[in-house]
């Protein structure tokens, strides 16, 4: 695996990685991971300690908007990439106490086969993941956390209490134009917590910004 670089975004933990592909006439062949190059890259210490235990993959029809998802118990970050359509990837800060707590970002993730490079986007733990797709969409995530049903949930990417200051402007218009036209989205997702429901629940205290510090969790 070629690594090319590591940038952080406008949360600091969030890393993009871009890496390389080695092309010629008849397309492209690129080591999309190599466990060594992880640990020991000097630009990837972040993941020191990060065990990937379960691969999903993800198709979505355009229109679709996922999330906002996180998991206790254990925790889980993701290593996430598009295989192919378009994903805008959206994490929101759900740590009590960071100075982002309560702020969403997005990231834009376009497959385009004819570049010279391809990239993973990294949401540590302490962290809700979402994602929506302006056209069809397969994408790809380890998870260093197998899932657990009942030590999981949600905020709704429609929640009104969502501070979209930190975000692209231009991804949040995006979004909000696929929100107000045709859109696809789960009941779950759609019904999901306020942020103001979900601090006052007693299970958000499974994000404390300095406890998550504290035991590397992020």
């Amino acid at each position: 695996m070629k690594i090319i670089n590591v940038k952080a975004l406008a949360f600091p933990e969030i890393k993009v990685i871009r890496f390389a592909r080695f092309c010629d006439q008849r397309g492209y062949f690129t080591e999309h991971f190599r466990q060594s190059d992880f640990d020991d890259h000097p630009e990837m210490t972040f993941m020191n300690g990060v065990k990937f235990v379960q691969c999903n993959e993800s198709y979505s029809r355009a229109g679709t908007i996922r999330g906002l998802h996180f998991q206790w118990n254990p925790y889980m970050g993701k290593l996430v990439r598009t295989l192919d359509g378009r994903m805008v990837d959206m994490v929101l800060d759900i740590r009590k106490g960071s100075p982002t707590f309560k702020k969403i970002i997005a990231y834009d993730m376009p497959a385009d086969h004819g570049l010279d490079y391809d990239e993973w986007i990294w949401i540590p733990e302490g962290f809700a993941h979402g994602n929506f797709f302006t056209s069809e969409s397969q994408i790809e995530y380890f998870c260093s956390g197998e899932y657990s049903q009942g030590c999981e949930a949600g905020i709704s990417p429609l929640a009104s209490d969502i501070d979209w200051s930190a975000c692209d402007s231009e991804l949040k218009k995006v979004f909000d134009d696929l929100v107000a036209g045709h859109h696809l989205m789960t009941d779950k997702d759609k019904n999901g917590f306020k942020l103001a429901e979900w601090v006052n629940d007693g299970r958000s205290d499974n994000f404390i910004y300095e406890d998550l510090k504290k035991y590397g969790t992020n």
